[in-house]
C-alpha cells in the first residue's frame, strides 16, 4: 500500500478545513442529496463526501456504508487531493498504490474509485466527492463532468 503524499501547502489547508468548523458534525440534508445523486448519476453502491485532516478521512455524507471515518493513510482521498482533476481508479486490484490497503482486501472491498476534489480558493483541496463500487469498472466522461459538477456544489 501506498500513502497518499501530504500537500505542499498542509498546514495551509488544515487551517481552511477547520475554519468551516465542520469536522465531527451531524449529518446534512445538503450533503446527503448530493451524495445520493453522485451515486445515482455514477451508478455506484457508495458515495461520500471525505473530508482529511490530519490523520483521518472523516465523512460529512455517507451513502451506502454506515461507517464515518477511516484512517488517512487507507485513504483513496488522500492521493485525490493531490490532483486537479478528477482521481480515477478503475480496478484497485491492478493498482500497486491499493491491491493491498485494508479498504480493499476487506470491507467495503473497494474496486473502483472516482474522487472529485474539494476545491476552495487559493487551490486548497479539503476532501473529495467520491464513488465507490466494489466492482473493477470504468466511468463515463458525462459521470465524470456530473461528479465535478456536484463537487463544486459541495464546496459552495
Amino acid at each position: 500500500m501506498i500513502t497518499g503524499k501530504i500537500p505542499e501547502n498542509e498546514s495551509e489547508r488544515l487551517a481552511r478545513l477547520r475554519s468551516f468548523d465542520i469536522l465531527d458534525t451531524l449529518e446534512e440534508e445538503a450533503y446527503d442529496d448530493l451524495t445520493y445523486l453522485a451515486a445515482q448519476i455514477c451508478q455506484t453502491p457508495i458515495a461520500l463526501v471525505s473530508l482529511i485532516d490530519e490523520s483521518r478521512q472523516w465523512f460529512k455524507s455517507h451513502y451506502g456504508i454506515d461507517t464515518r471515518e477511516t484512517p488517512r493513510e487507507y485513504a483513496f482521498c488522500g492521493h485525490a487531493i493531490n490532483q486537479e482533476e478528477l482521481f480515477i481508479v478503475e480496478d484497485t486490484e491492478k493498482d500497486e498504490r491499493f491491491k493491498d490497503n485494508p479498504l480493499v482486501t476487506d470491507s467495503p472491498n473497494v474496486k473502483f474509485y472516482a474522487g472529485a476534489p474539494l476545491i476552495l480558493d487559493n487551490d486548497v483541496r479539503i476532501g473529495t466527492l467520491c464513488v465507490i463500487d466494489n466492482i473493477s469498472r470504468e466511468i463515463t466522461s458525462t459521470q465524470a463532468a456530473s461528479l465535478e459538477a456536484l463537487a463544486r456544489q459541495v464546496v459552495t
